[in-house]
């Protein structure tokens, strides 16, 4: 993916399986949300393709994607704020279900196992960061997605909210629903996910189980900068940046 003279994502190659969490990480700019964009039809890749259930859906629009099975959240939550809460799911659910009361009852469904069933009928606005973000995954679960791509949902959550957040993804998991995870917390992302793709620079430089990838020296130094691979140090011991938010263990 190029903007310009910007080579966003090369020869980025990864495949996700059936029923799996995979987590994507890498430092900030490294392609992880153009990647997202690029799968869900928010950007046209300027090479290569995208295969969903092994047919070509690139430069296939957002809308026509939702309604194949792919879904995402946005790092960024912007629900509808003078709608309610049920409201928001709703114009989800009506891409699958176009008549209201259809929509309505999905809508109730998704929000009494996302934990919001008590908050239907609260305006969006006055939700709290964590009950933005929990609305934000509701909304994409209304579109009954088989692949769920999550943008940095535990981004900003205190302790208490991540785990509430990681059960959750747990339970999506279950429902048979594969997921890829964007996340910066690395605490979190080791926890759940089967397995690890690391971006830097636009470029795919590690992929494996968790244990494995944290101990990748590319990895490594990709978070905590040139030599520290070579010096013994860990991202568990970072004293700040990406790597340090809990860690690469």
């Amino acid at each position: 993916m190029a903007f310009g003279g910007l080579q966003a994502l090369r020869r980025v190659d990864m495949e996700v399986y059936p029923g799996e969490i995979v987590g994507l990480i890498g430092p900030n700019g490294a392609g992880k949300t153009t990647l997202f964009a690029a799968i869900s039809g928010f950007l046209v890749p300027t090479e290569g393709q995208v295969l969903f259930e092994g047919a070509p859906i690139t430069g296939l629009p957002p809308y026509r994607l939702a309604r194949m099975g792919i879904a995402r959240t946005f790092q960024i939550v912007r629900p509808f704020s003078h709608l309610t809460v049920l409201e928001n799911v709703m114009v989800a659910a009506f891409l699958v279900h176009p008549h209201r009361l259809e929509a309505e009852r999905a809508a109730r469904e998704v929000l009494e196992w996302t934990g919001l069933a008590d908050r239907a009928s609260m305006p969006a606005r006055h939700l709290t960061l964590a009950g933005r973000k929990r609305l934000e995954v509701a909304r994409a679960l209304a579109l009954r997605p088989k692949l769920l791509l999550l943008d940095e949902v535990v981004a900003g959550l205190n302790p208490t909210e991540a785990d509430q957040t990681v059960t959750l993804i747990q339970q999506i998991r279950e429902r048979g629903i594969t997921i890829v995870a964007v996340e910066h917390i690395m605490r979190v992302i080791m926890r759940i996910s089967d397995r690890i793709v690391v971006l830097n620079h636009g470029q795919k430089i590690a992929e494996g189980p968790p244990a494995r990838v944290a101990e990748d020296p590319a990895v490594i130094e990709a978070y905590l900068g040139v030599g520290s691979a070579h010096e013994g140090v860990t991202a568990g011991h970072a004293p700040g940046g990406a790597g340090a938010r809990g860690g690469l263990r």
